[in-house]
């Protein structure tokens, strides 16, 4: 059998650089190992396969039917070009629900980031997979903790740690235990007025990260800047101007996109405080899409709360939002990476309208100011605490 040409691989359309490549030593371990069991493609099952190393190697060494779940958007477009660059098939994607555990024999895992994703993953193999099943999860060593055996124990009767090869493991989870009536997640929490609904791989679950909570304050307070905005344009509509009609707002409302929209509370936040407005939230995860869905019906505000499932609003049209609210990352996987941050910085720039505002928090330590005014146009700070800074960013003409 042929080597699997792993260094064709690309991480487009995420952020590709030198040190950031399309495969680990612990997708080859994953794929090693089930090309060692004689378990057919159509009863395996591959979760977190971030660009396709262990789907399109199984495939190509004739495993066919594979049932594949990716989280995020960028992966599965990845997946999707590879597959048609090396000119290989026969997996079918999948959301992570029934359909794509059922009668599963093996499930290949790579190790999420957050214990609460393992949670909900280890549930849902146990909850729909066959009695039988073998669920081999791996990671980098030192990425791995022994509390990632202790979430496996509670889905699985025997949790074995293997050997470390080349700075990777794999943990083996055999013997499903019973689940629950109901699975564990989505979870639910209240900030005040605000109920946020996470699934396991939501950014910060159901808690209102530090970030976001400086971020809604300063809305909250309504800074001199914002202060500005809403004036203006309430003289505008008094007045019969065309501004909010030429900006694609909607009914007098404005356009407004929360752009990485993790569990949705800027964009629930939002709607409740300015009804009059149709926001937008778009996510590259899966598990915060849902999230984000769920807490825009929890707050009463689906109607006016649209949430899609985007690579940095990819599918949204140039120039069509008044408003965009971001917290953007500031890793990429495990790696801390500046790329995601601009990538979300490019998508502003073309989303928002010549004049649109852009309300950022981001860690104070990073320089994003600078670069959001050249990429983007003027920026001023709203707010500096030692950890965050929240700018306001003007789109240039």
């Amino acid at each position: 059998m042929p080597e699997f040409p792993y260094s064709r691989l690309r991480r487009w359309p995420d952020v590709e650089a030198d040190n950031l490549q399309a495969h680990d030593a612990t997708d080859l371990l994953l794929v090693e190992r089930a090309l060692a069991l004689d378990v057919p493609g159509s009863e395996t099952v591959v979760i977190g396969d971030e660009y396709g190393a262990i789907s399109l190697a199984l495939t190509a060494a004739g495993r066919r039917g594979i049932r594949v779940h990716q989280d995020l958007a960028t992966g599965r477009r990845a997946l999707a070009r590879n597959a048609e660059e090396l000119g290989s098939g026969g997996f079918t994607p999948h959301e992570l629900d029934e359909g794509l555990l059922a009668g599963a024999q093996l499930v290949l895992l790579q190790l999420p980031k957050a214990l609460a994703e393992l949670e909900e993953i280890a549930d849902a193999v146990a909850r729909w997979a066959a009695p039988d099943v073998v669920l081999v999860a791996g990671g980098r060593v030192k990425h791995m903790t022994l509390a990632q055996n202790e979430v496996l124990g509670r889905s699985f009767a025997r949790v074995q740690a293997q050997r470390a090869e080349r700075k990777s493991r794999l943990l083996v989870a055999s013997e499903p235990l019973p689940v629950p009536e109901s699975p564990p997640f989505p979870v639910t929490a209240r900030h005040g007025d605000l109920v946020l609904v996470a699934h396991g791989g939501a950014f910060a679950g159901s808690r209102l990260d530090i970030g976001t909570r400086v971020l809604l304050e300063v809305l909250d307070l309504g800074g001199p800047q914002l202060r500005r905005t809403e004036v203006t344009r309430a003289e505008n509509e008094r007045n019969g101007g065309e501004s909010s009609r030429s900006s694609g707002v909607v009914n007098g409302g404005r356009r407004v996109l929360d752009l990485g929209c993790g569990t949705g509370a800027l964009a629930a936040s939002w709607a409740l405080a300015h009804p009059r407005d149709r926001v937008v939230a778009t996510d590259r995860s899966a598990a915060a899409v849902a999230s984000a869905r769920a807490t825009a019906s929890a707050n009463g505000v689906a109607d006016r709360v649209e949430v899609t499932h985007d690579d940095a609003g990819s599918a949204l049209a140039a120039g069509s939002f008044d408003t965009v609210l971001l917290n953007p990352p500031f890793h990429l996987g495990a790696s801390v990476h500046t790329g995601a941050a601009t990538r979300l910085f490019e998508a502003a720039a073309r989303l928002l309208r010549p004049d649109g505002e852009l309300f950022t928090v981001y860690n104070s330590s990073l320089g994003h100011r600078a670069e959001m005014s050249r990429l983007i146009g003027p920026t001023d700070q709203l707010r500096r605490t030692p950890k965050f800074t929240v700018t306001r960013t003007v789109r240039r003409p």
